[in-house]
């Protein structure tokens, strides 16, 4: 008795809780929504879909922007370049891929480049396009696009989500080479570096919430119910990074993956990361996609109170 007046308690006061971006429906009514499709839209395998899309097109992207690499001018670059490389990557994978990335950052080739650009646009145009299926098998209702539409608006994410991810990393490299410059000249100091570092972050973090929210805000076929600056795309950013610090931390510290499977342990633990964030996603869009559907609700019991009085 005592529990089931809890259950009450916490009902009525989720009810009376109405966040930002919720369109003025409560917490309690999205939650219903929200649980229902984590549980019932087979969330953990659409995950698994795009994970292994954007598998097939991480190889190809990553000789790409390698292989432009090799031709950018500046003293060190390359060198930073591989630290970066190393501090991103999921631990003990870097060791098995360092060979052949300083072979391409070495050696200048302009086939590989063309040759490159193609595959990896192709590639990463198919891993979009596996996020908007996955955005379309949402256990809650999503309006769908065409076969022709749907490519073409997964080639202008690709191209979008790609620019955004290059300047990522360019603001990266960039700005370690440049404040390490900076403290080597002793023009900033030890505070400065790291207000800078912080602000840095600051803007990646930013990039990463503008990629998410152009994906969930142009991939369903309507926007009327959806917001660009939207609760989905903030609770997707923050699940990408706390769980990529996260999973960072499990492989560094419990994981054996090498010492059971041997080499092909690295490409598990990479798989397993895109994975993970696929989910985070995921999990981002259902947000949305129940915000949508807890409106659609309100709104139809709106209607009915209506017509009962008219």
């Amino acid at each position: 008795m005592a529990e089931h007046r809890l259950v009450r308690s916490g009902e009525k006061l989720l009810k009376t809780i109405k966040p930002w971006g919720f369109g003025g429906v409560s917490l309690y009514e999205v939650l219903r929504f929200f649980i229902q499709g984590l549980f019932e839209g087979f969330i953990t395998t659409r995950a698994s879909a795009i994970s292994f899309s954007f598998f097939l097109a991480l190889f190809p992207f990553s000789i790409f922007l390698l292989t432009v690499v090799a031709y950018i001018p500046i003293d060190n670059f390359q060198e930073e370049l591989m630290f970066l490389i190393s501090k991103v990557v999921p631990p003990n994978s870097f060791q098995a891929i360092e060979a052949t990335i300083d072979d391409i950052l070495s050696i200048r080739r302009g086939d590989l480049l063309s040759l490159g650009f193609l595959l990896a646009l192709f590639f990463a145009n198919n891993g979009v396009n596996a996020i908007l299926t996955g955005f379309y098998q949402s256990y809650h209702k999503v309006e769908l696009r065409n076969l022709f539409g749907q490519y073409g608006v997964s080639l202008g994410l690709t191209i979008a989500l790609s620019t955004l991810f290059i300047t990522s990393v360019a603001l990266i490299i960039f700005s370690e080479v440049g404040i390490s410059r900076l403290e080597d000249l002793r023009i900033v100091s030890n505070f400065s570096s790291n207000l800078l570092f912080a602000v840095r972050f600051i803007i990646i973090v930013l990039l990463v919430f503008l990629s998410l929210s152009l994906l969930f805000y142009y991939g369903p076929a309507s926007q009327k119910t959806y917001r660009f600056i939207s609760p989905g795309g903030i609770l997707a950013t923050v699940l990408l990074f706390v769980t990529s610090y996260a999973f960072s931390y499990y492989v560094s510290n419990f994981a054996s993956y090498n010492k059971l499977y041997g080499s092909i342990g690295t490409l598990l633990v990479i798989l397993l990361w895109i994975w993970v964030n696929s989910l985070a996603i995921l999990i981002g869009f259902e947000l949305n996609a129940s915000i949508s559907e807890a409106l659609k609700e309100h709104q139809g019991d709106d209607e009915i109170r209506l017509k009962s009085f008219s």
